[in-house]
Formats: C-alpha cells, structure tokens, sequence
C-alpha cells in the first residue's frame, strides 16, 4: 500500500470508529435509560436492558479495534514508517485509544459497567474535537522525536492517563453521589453506581497505579529524551512544568487518600483537580503555549531528518 492508501484508511478507520463509539453510547443511555424505572436495588440478568448493555460492551471492544487500525496506519503513512505521535491530533487520537482500552481491560475487574456511559460518551467527544478541530495531514517527525526513548516515554504516558482518567471519573461521581447520600434516591444512575466506599476504593486503585507510571515517564524517561533533543534534563518548558505539577497533585492525592483526616470527600477534590491539570497539560500546554520546545505537537511537522543523519550527509559531501 502507499502512505497516501495507509494515511486514508487511517483516516476512514477513525471516523468509523467514531461511529461505533456513538453506538455504543446509544446502547448505554438505553440500558441506563431503561434502568432507571426499576428499583435501584434490583439485579437485570435478562430482557432488554441486559441486552442493551452486551451490545455497547460488544460495539466498543469493535470501535477499539478499528481505533487501533487507524493508529497503525498513520504510522505507516509516514515516510519512514513511524509512531502516530507527531501532533497535536495524533497525541489526541492516541490518548482517547488507551482511554477506552484501558476501561475494557479493567471492566470485569472491577464490574465497571455503570463508567460506561461517562468512558465512551468521553472518547466520542475526544475524537469529534481531534477530527474537527486538531486534524493535520501526515508528515515526518521533527528531529526531536527521533529516538527510542519518545516510545517509552509517550507510552508509559499515555498508559498512567488512561488510569487516571477512570479514577478521575470515579472521584468525580463520589463527589456527586455525596451530595445526594442523605436523598432519597430509588431510582436513576446514581443510584446504580457503587457506594462511596466502592467508589473511594475503586479510585484509590486507578490513582495507585497510574502514579509510579507517571513518574516514570515524568522523573524517569522524559527528562533523558530532553537531554538527547535539546542537551539538557530540565529545561523549564511548559509542558515540563505541568507535568511535574501534575505529579505534585497526584502525589498529594494518594497522601490525603492514606491521611485519616483527608480521605473521602477532600482526597475526591484533589483527584478531580489532577485530573483537569493531567488532560490541560496534555492537550491544552500544546494548544495554547508559544513558547513550548513541545510546540511540535499543535500541528504537522516540518520535515527534518535527525541530526546523525545530516553528519553523514555532510562528511559524505566534504569527500
């Protein structure tokens, strides 16, 4: 296939993917729908509400996989053959990707059904926004992105954001059912969704894991890429900042989750306010900022071989 064959069916794969993402939805608000007339303390094995569920379970292990072929071929459109991590939409068409795989993985787990909804409503509005507003056309990566170390560290990244984006779904639900606690509430989604125990423990496991991810991408992996593009660990760029600050707030969440004093309500805040640090960093740093060494990611990249290639283009000149 050519790399204009490989960038089409990318492009046709991620709008059917989109597709069956809001299919998915579909079946999830009719079986929440649905649900809502019957008694919250009711078990649904059979009929058209348990139906409704397999089918958006069904349609979104099938968008993930077409997902997944669209990352695949805006890898092999480039030129060379390359990660689908060069911009700012192929960051974004990623980050929704292990959004949604990371959910499938966990959902017999830990019975995640009732984040349905909330994960695949998230990823269709994602890709909408990555497709309309952030698409660019295939292009080499800049220089910077030249070297092993952007696959590990862009993927332990992307692994501990799809952690804790789930934790930060149940953080923010705790926060919402607290309110209501004291209601009387028999019916609707809430009442479906785990008690707050449930809800704290369930966060409190994301959050656990996704940290040591992101520090190892944050303290570990990106600092040794930002030595060999630009000479240095630390460079004080804005998207450097962010991520550690985010790791600060992350820190400090599992510290208020393990304080007597600290845990329930005010460790849900702290999770919910790393959550909106976690996704401005990684989208909005690279939207917004004009001083960013990142600035690579808000659109195509200019063309730009490595610099070892270049030294052997030159020697090989000078004979």
């Amino acid at each position: 296939m050519s790399d204009q064959s490989w960038e089409t069916l990318s492009n046709q794969a991620v709008a059917v993917a989109g597709v069956v993402y809001f299919l998915a939805l579909l079946c999830h608000l009719g079986q929440w729908a649905a649900l809502r007339r019957l008694p919250a303390d009711t078990e649904v094995t059979t009929g058209r509400t348990a139906m409704l569920g397999r089918l958006g379970v069904l349609l979104t292990v099938i968008a993930v996989a077409v997902h997944f072929v669209g990352l695949v071929g805006r890898g092999m459109a480039a030129d060379p053959n390359r990660v689908p991590w060069g911009n700012m939409y192929e960051f974004t068409v990623s980050g929704s990707f292990f959004v949604a795989l990371f959910y499938l993985v966990l959902y017999r787990r830990f019975r995640l059904e009732w984040m349905a909804p909330i994960v695949v409503g998230f990823v269709v509005s994602v890709l909408m926004a990555a497709v309309i507003w952030l698409y660019d056309p295939v292009a080499p990566l800049t220089e910077a992105l030249y070297s092993p170390w952007l696959v590990i560290h862009v993927v332990s990244a992307v692994v501990a954001t799809g952690a804790f984006t789930l934790g930060g779904i149940a953080s923010l639900l705790y926060l919402l059912k607290s309110r209501s606690k004291h209601q009387d509430r028999a019916t609707g989604y809430l009442a479906r969704v785990p008690d707050l125990r449930g809800l704290d423990r369930i966060s409190y496991r994301m959050h656990a894991f996704g940290f040591p991810v992101w520090t190892f991408a944050v303290l570990i992996t990106g600092p040794i890429w930002a030595h060999q593009a630009w000479s240095s660990y630390w460079n004080w760029d804005p998207k450097e900042v962010w991520a550690f600050i985010t790791w600060v707030v992350y820190a400090a969440y599992l510290h208020a989750r393990t304080t007597a004093g600290w845990r329930g309500r005010n460790a849900a805040w702290v999770a919910v306010l790393g959550l909106a640090t976690l996704w401005f960093n990684f989208i909005g740093i690279n939207y917004f900022s004009t001083t960013s060494q990142h600035s690579y990611a808000e659109g195509a990249a200019p063309i730009s071989p490595p610099s070892s290639v270049v030294a052997q283009v030159e020697s090989g000149s000078s004979l």
